[in-house]
């Protein structure tokens, strides 16, 4: 039975892995596409920091995002409608950025969507 659990316990963590680095990259590019250094994507915090600035909103939204319950879901979901508009793209998107980011922030980043400026402007 252990050898099962080990087996199976450690294909999870290399598939886990491997979504995070696709999920990575993509932000990486994400970013560039923005105009914003892709290395940013990899440092905790301040890339949500260069996030609120692709999607036009200010540093507080951190704060909310961080540290209030439930109210950081809320403000959460519409950073992220907010970034799929500032690509010009829909509530579609967005809906598929939250139920489905490891297939939708990699056609973001690495598809030939285009930065149209915060929040589409």
């Amino acid at each position: 039975m252990e050898e099962y659990t080990e087996f199976y316990g450690s294909n999870g963590f290399f598939f886990v892995i491997l979504v995070a680095v696709i999920y990575i990259a993509a932000l990486w590019r994400i970013f560039e596409k923005a105009g914003k250094p892709g290395w940013a994507a990899i440092i905790p915090i301040y890339n949500v920091l260069i996030l609120l600035e692709i999607i036009g909103k200010p540093w507080w939204w951190l704060l909310l995002i961080m540290f209030v319950p439930f109210v950081n879901i809320v403000f959460g979901i519409w950073a992220i409608n907010l970034l799929s508009k500032s690509f010009g793209q829909g509530v579609g998107f967005t809906l598929g950025l939250i139920f489905l980011g490891f297939i939708f922030y990699p056609i973001l980043g690495f598809g030939n969507i285009e930065y149209k400026g915060p929040a589409g402007s």
